[in-house]
C-alpha cells in the first residue's frame, strides 16, 4: 500500500520540483528593478539645459525634495544641446528602470515642429508629473521707447523688421512665444537666436536687441534691479512677485496665453509601481506651503496631478505648435 502510494505520489512531486526550478529561472532572469525596492541606488535626473538656468533651478529643487522623501540622492545631470533635444533624447532611451528621469519644460512641445526628433516625443517616453505652470516675462531694455505690448505693436509696424527680438535658441518656447505674438498682432521682427538664456539676456540688458521672452526666474532679479523693463506676461494671470505687470491679453491681443511649465517625464516602458510611487511623492511634496513659496519666488506656481493629464497637455500643445508652423510662421533658422 505504501509503495503503490509513493509510486502514485511521484510524478506530482516531479512536477512540482520542475514548476519550482521554472519560477526560481524567470526570477534570475528578471531585470533587477523587478526584484528590490525602487529606489535602491541613486537617481540620474537628466536636464537638456545649461546649469543655471530656470529649468535647472526648478530641477534641483525637485531632486533635493525626491532625495529627502525617497532615501537615495536624486543626481542632475545637465545636458544642453539643440533646444533641449539632445539630453531629452537621451533621457528617452535611456533603460526604462526608474534610475534615469528627464526633466523637460513647455519647449518640449515645440520641439517637434522644427526639428527632426530622433525619438517619439509621445510614444517613447512615460509621463510622470507635471511640476510647475506660469509665464514666461517679456522684457526690453530700459533706454527703448518700449514700455507695453502696443507700444512694441506701433513700433514694429513703424519699422517693419527692424526691431529684433532675443531667445535662448531657435525652436524653444520663447521663439514659439514670439511668433505667436507677432502672428496675432500681424507685426514682423528679427529673430537673433543665442546658446541659452545668460547671453540672450546680457545683449537685451545691453540694447543690442530690444525684446525676449525670457523665463521669469532669470529675469526677476534683473527687472528688480533696473536693467529690464517688465512688459507683460505670456499667460492668462498676472505674477503674484510682479502684480502689476499685465498679461498679454491684457494688452490689446485677447486671447493671447503661452504658460511656461516643467514636468518630470521618464523612458517608454517604466514599471507603473514606480511611475506612481514619483507621482505621489511629487504631488504631496507640492501640496506643502514652502514647496510653492518656493517656486513662486522663482514666478511659477505647483500644479502636480496624473501622468495622464501630463500625456493630455503634452499632446495638446504639440498640436497647437504644429499648427502655428505648418502656417510658416515659426521655423528654425
Amino acid at each position: 500500500m505504501n509503495t503503490m502510494t509513493s509510486g502514485a505520489q511521484a510524478p506530482f512531486f516531479r512536477r512540482t520540483f520542475v514548476l519550482s526550478m521554472l519560477a526560481l529561472s524567470h526570477a534570475a532572469a528578471a531585470p533587477a528593478w523587478a526584484q528590490e525596492a525602487w529606489p535602491s541606488k541613486p537617481v540620474k535626473v537628466v536636464v537638456p539645459f545649461a546649469a543655471g538656468g530656470g529649468s535647472d533651478i526648478i530641477a534641483r529643487f525637485v531632486a533635493t525634495k525626491l532625495g529627502a522623501a525617497l532615501g537615495q540622492p536624486f543626481v542632475i545631470d545637465n545636458r544642453p544641446g539643440a533646444g533641449g533635444n539632445l539630453g531629452t533624447e537621451q533621457g528617452a532611451k535611456a533603460a526604462p528602470d526608474g534610475y534615469t528621469l528627464t526633466l523637460i519644460a513647455s519647449s518640449y512641445s515645440v520641439n517637434p515642429s522644427v526639428y527632426k526628433l530622433g525619438f517619439d516625443p509621445i510614444q517613447d517616453i512615460t509621463p510622470i508629473v507635471q511640476i510647475s505652470g506660469g509665464p514666461l516675462i517679456i522684457v526690453a531694455n530700459p533706454q527703448t521707447p518700449i514700455k507695453t505690448v502696443r507700444d512694441l505693436v506701433q513700433e514694429a509696424r513703424k519699422r517693419p523688421g527692424q526691431l529684433n527680438y532675443a531667445t535662448s535658441g531657435a525652436g524653444g518656447i520663447a521663439h514659439a512665444a514670439t511668433e505667436l505674438l507677432l502672428d496675432q498682432a500681424d507685426i514682423k521682427m528679427t529673430h537673433i537666436p543665442y546658446k541659452g538664456t545668460a547671453p540672450a539676456l546680457n545683449d537685451t540688458i545691453a540694447g543690442t536687441t530690444d525684446i525676449y521672452f525670457s523665463s521669469v526666474t532669470s529675469a526677476l532679479p534683473q527687472i528688480k534691479a533696473g536693467k529690464l523693463r517688465a512688459i507683460a506676461v505670456t499667460a492668462s494671470t498676472r505674477l503674484k512677485v510682479l502684480p502689476e505687470v499685465p498679461t498679454v491679453a491684457e494688452s490689446g491681443l485677447p486671447g493671447y496665453d503661452v504658460p511656461h511649465w516643467h514636468a518630470l517625464i521618464g523612458p517608454k516602458g517604466m514599471p507603473p509601481a514606480v511611475v506612481a510611487k514619483l507621482n505621489q511623492t511629487v504631488n504631496a511634496f507640492l501640496k506643502q506651503p514652502d514647496a510653492d513659496e518656493h517656486l513662486q519666488r522663482d514666478g511659477v506656481s505647483a500644479v502636480g496631478g496624473t501622468p495622464a493629464q501630463l500625456n493630455d497637455r503634452i499632446v495638446r500643445e504639440i498640436g497647437r505648435w504644429k499648427k502655428l508652423a505648418a502656417a510658416g510662421n515659426f521655423k528654425v533658422e
